[in-house]
C-alpha cells in the first residue's frame, strides 16, 4: 500500500530532525511526506531541506500564518496546506506532528490492519512521553482514540468524512465521523510513538476555553460536555479546567456557533457517547 504523510511545522527544530529520521527508516517507506513550514523563525525549514536533499520523496512547503498557536485551526490549515500539493495515489493518508519518534515497524504494521479489513477507515498506536528517565502512556484519551498527533487514514474513509475540519475537535469528529459512515477506527498497543512534547504545551487561556467549545461544535449538549469536561480535567491533573471548559461550551452556545457536523451526525454522536458511557458504567 502507498501512504503519503503530511506534517506541519511551526519552529520544531528541536524535534523535526528526530522525526524525519524515524521516517526515513520505516521498514515500509512513504511514498512522499510533504513539511509544511508554518511561518517558523528557526532553523527548522534548513533541517527539512537537508533532508530532502538526500530522500526525493522529502518535500518542503513554506506557508504564512500569525504565529499565535490555537490548537485545531492552525495546525489543520497547515496540513490542508500540505495536501494541496499531492496528488491521490495513495492509499492512506497520514497527518503527523514534527515533535515525534515513530518505531521502524509503524507503518508496515498500519498497512497490515488496513490489509486485514477493508472497513477499516483509521488506524494508530499510542503515544508516550519520557517521565524521570522512562517512557510513558500520555494517558489524556480512551484507548480506542488515535491521537491527534499521528492519524492514518484510508483514502475512501478520508474522502467520505470531508477531510479533516479546521477547528478544535478535528481529531475527535473525524472518527465519529468515521463511525457515521460504519468505519471502524482500529488502535495497536503494540506500536509506541514517543512524543517528545507534552500536549498542549504551548495552549493559552484562550485555547483552554476552546477545548468546551470544540464540545459544543461536535454537538455534545450540556451534560454530556460536563462529563467529558470533567474527566479530561481530572487526567490533566487540573481540576479547575473544567471551568475553562464549561465556560467555553457557554460562549460557543451563547454565540449560537455552527456545530462541525450536522444535525443527523449530531444525533448519532450523542447517541454513542451516551453508549459508551453507559457501558464503562455497567
Amino acid at each position: 500500500m502507498n501512504y503519503y504523510i503530511v506534517i506541519p511545522t511551526y519552529n520544531e527544530e528541536k524535534f523535526v530532525t528526530l522525526t524525519l529520521q524515524s521516517l526515513v527508516e520505516q521498514t515500509v517507506l512513504p511514498k512522499k511526506i510533504v513539511v509544511v513550514n508554518d511561518n517558523s523563525t528557526d532553523k527548522t525549514a534548513e533541517i527539512v531541506l537537508t533532508f530532502a536533499k538526500d530522500y526525493p520523496f522529502i518535500s518542503l512547503v513554506n506557508k504564512t500564518s500569525e504565529a499565535v498557536h490555537l490548537p485545531g485551526s492552525k495546525v489543520i490549515q497547515a496540513f490542508q496546506k500540505g495536501l494541496g500539493t499531492l496528488d491521490e495515489n495513495y492509499d492512506f493518508m497520514v497527518k503527523a506532528d514534527a515533535d515525534l519518534i515513530f518505531p521502524n515497524n509503524y507503518f508496515e504494521t498500519i498497512i497490515k490492519h488496513f490489509e486485514s479489513d477493508t472497513k477499516i477507515g483509521m488506524a494508530g498506536g499510542f503515544a508516550y512521553i519520557e517521565k524521570n528517565g522512562d517512557w510513558i502512556l500520555e494517558n489524556l484519551t480512551d484507548k480506542d482514540h488515535i491521537r491527534g498527533a499521528f492519524k492514518a487514514y484510508r483514502k475512501e474513509c478520508f474522502k467520505q468524512i470531508g477531510g479533516l475540519k479546521p477547528a478544535m475537535g478535528w481529531d475527535t469528529v473525524d472518527e465519529l465521523l468515521c463511525k457515521f459512515y460504519d468505519w471502524k477506527v482500529v488502535t495497536d498497543e503494540t506500536l509506541k510513538v514517543k512524543h517528545l512534547k507534552p500536549t498542549g504545551a504551548n495552549y493559552n487561556k484562550t485555547a483552554r476555553y476552546k477545548q468546551g467549545e470544540a464540545f459544543y461544535s461536535l454537538g455534545y449538549g450540556f451534560f454530556i460536555t460536563s462529563i467529558a469536561s470533567l474527566k479530561l480535567a481530572m487526567r490533566k491533573g487540573k481540576p479547575l479546567l473544567f471551568l475553562d471548559y464549561i465556560n467555553g461550551f457557554w460562549k460557543a452556545k451563547s454565540a449560537k456557533k455552527s456545530l462541525l457536523v450536522t444535525d443527523e451526525q449530531a444525533k448519532f454522536i450523542r447517541n454513542y457517547r451516551w453508549k459508551k458511557m453507559k457501558e464503562k458504567l455497567f
